[in-house]
C-alpha cells in the first residue's frame, strides 16, 4: 500500500510552481492537500483571496498528482491540524521557505516523516511564486473616508477648521469607478507607479500625488481634496487638520494593531449603483458655520471613539458626520441611495457614503463584520493597510 503524503498551503493564484511541488511530493506516495480557508487567509495575511476556497479546492483536486484535497478547518500557520486527523499521513512535505521547527516537532510527535523540497521549477519553465505574480497586478491602495469629509475644501473649512479621518485600504476587492473610493486619484497614481506605491515617507508621497493630480493646467479646473492622496498614501488610521487651505496643517496617524483590527471588524461596504454620469452632488449646497462646526465636532468624536474602541460612541459620531455632510450637500443622497439606507437601517448601527456620494457604496458600522457578511454575501469586508504592507 502506498504511503500517504500531505502538503498544505493557500494555493491562491495557482501556477506552475504549485503543480511542480505537487508532482515532486507525489513521488513519495499518494498526495493529499490541505487548503487554507478564506477566513484563515484573511485573518493571517490581512487580505482576501483572489479565488474562493471552493474554487481553489476544485482546481487543486483537478490536478492529476493529487489524490484528494480538503479545506483546512483550523486557523493560523498550523490550520491543517484537523485535516491531519482525517488523512493520517505518513509523510509531511513542505517547500524550503515553508518549513519551520513547529512543523518538524509536529512530525516527531505524530511519527510522520518530514521532507523539505526546494522551489525548483519544472524543466524548461520559469520559477513562479504567488508573490511575484501579484506584482504584475496593481496593488495600489484605495481609501475610505470615515468622518469630516468635505472639510478638506477651503470653501468648507473657511467657516470652521477641523479634521478629516481616513483609512488606507488594501485593494482586496474590485475598486469600482465613480463609487466614492477616490478612483480618480488612484488612477493618477497608477500613471506614475502602475503596480505598487514607492517605498518612501508616506506624507511626502501624498504631497507628490496631490501636486501631480492638481497641476496648474488641469482641464476641469477642480482641485481634488488632499484627503484622497493622504488617505491612499498614509497607512493605517489617519486624520488631517484643515483650516481654509487645500493642504492640511497637521497629520496624525494611528498604527495600533488592536485599534485597526477592531475597526476592521466594525466596518463593511455594501455595493450600490455607481454615481450617474452628469450627477452633481454640489448642486443645492448650503454651507454655514454651524453646519461645518457640527461636521468638525463629529470628526473629533469619531476619532476619540475609535481609539477607545467604543462602538456605541463610534456609531453615533459616524452617523453625525454623515448627517452634517448631507445638511450641507443634500444631493449626496440622490438616486438609489435612500433606498439602500432604508433597506439596511435596521441591520446596521450607522451608515455613510464614501467620497461625494450620489451612489457607489453604503459604508456601514456593524456589530460584527463577519456575521454581517454571512447574512449578506454581497457585503465587502475591509482590510486596512499596515505599515510595511
Amino acid at each position: 500500500m502506498a504511503k500517504k503524503v500531505f502538503v498544505s498551503g493557500c494555493y491562491d493564484l495557482l501556477h506552475s510552481g504549485h503543480v511542480e511541488f505537487f508532482r515532486q511530493a507525489s513521488q513519495y506516495g499518494d498526495l493529499y492537500v490541505g487548503i487554507g480557508s478564506d477566513a484563515t487567509i484573511l485573518g493571517y495575511k490581512h487580505h482576501k483571496t483572489v479565488y474562493s476556497e471552493q474554487e481553489r479546492l476544485f482546481m487543486v483536486k483537478s490536478i492529476r498528482y493529487v489524490k484528494d484535497a480538503y479545506i483546512n478547518a483550523g486557523s493560523g500557520i498550523l490550520d491543517f491540524l484537523p485535516t491531519l486527523d482525517i488523512v493520517k499521513p505518513d509523510i509531511l512535505v513542505v517547500n524550503s521557505d515553508g518549513g519551520n521547527d513547529d512543523k518538524r516537532r509536529l512530525c516527531e510527535e505524530r511519527g510522520m516523516e518530514y521532507v523539505v523540497l526546494e522551489r525548483d521549477p519544472h524543466e524548461g519553465l520559469k520559477a513562479r511564486s504567488s508573490t511575484d505574480l501579484k506584482k504584475t497586478e496593481s496593488q495600489i491602495p484605495t481609501r475610505l473616508d470615515i468622518a469630516g469629509t468635505w472639510i478638506d475644501q477651503p470653501y468648507v473649512s473657511q467657516y470652521a477648521p477641523g479634521w478629516a479621518i481616513t483609512i488606507s485600504l488594501e485593494p482586496t476587492f474590485e475598486v469600482r469607478e465613480r463609487c466614492g473610493l477616490s478612483t480618480s486619484t488612484r488612477n493618477v497614481i497608477r500613471r506614475i507607479w502602475p503596480y505598487n506605491l514607492p517605498n518612501m515617507d508616506p506624507e511626502t508621497l501624498a504631497r507628490l500625488v496631490f501636486c501631480f493630480e492638481n497641476h496648474p493646467e488641469r482641464e476641469d479646473g477642480i482641485i481634488s481634496g488632499a484627503q484622497d492622496a493622504i488617505g491612499i498614501c498614509v497607512p493605517g488610521l489617519c486624520r488631517h487638520w484643515y483650516d481654509n487651505h487645500f493642504w492640511p496643517e497637521k497629520i496624525e496617524t494611528c498604527q495600533d494593531e488592536a485599534v485597526l483590527s477592531w475597526l476592521e471588524n466594525r466596518l463593511v461596504m455594501i455595493p450600490m449603483e455607481p454615481r450617474r454620469p452628469g450627477c452633481s452632488v454640489v448642486e443645492g449646497k448650503d454651507i454655514t458655520e454651524p453646519k461645518v462646526k457640527a461636521l468638525a465636532k463629529a470628526a473629533d468624536d469619531c476619532w476619540n471613539a475609535i481609539l477607545a474602541k467604543d462602538l456605541v460612541a463610534f456609531a453615533a459620531a459616524y452617523r453625525a458626520s454623515f448627517d452634517a455632510q448631507v445638511a450641507m450637500f443634500p444631493a449626496m443622497i440622490q438616486g438609489c441611495v435612500q433606498d439602500y439606507i432604508d433597506k439596511f437601517r435596521d441591520e446596521v448601527l450607522a451608515w455613510k457614503l464614501p467620497g461625494a456620494g450620489g451612489g457607489g457604496y453604503l459604508a456601514c458600522v456593524v456589530d460584527d463584520a463577519q456575521a454581517f457578511m454571512n447574512a449578506h454575501p454581497e457585503a465587502i469586508r475591509l482590510t486596512i493597510r499596515r505599515n510595511g504592507m
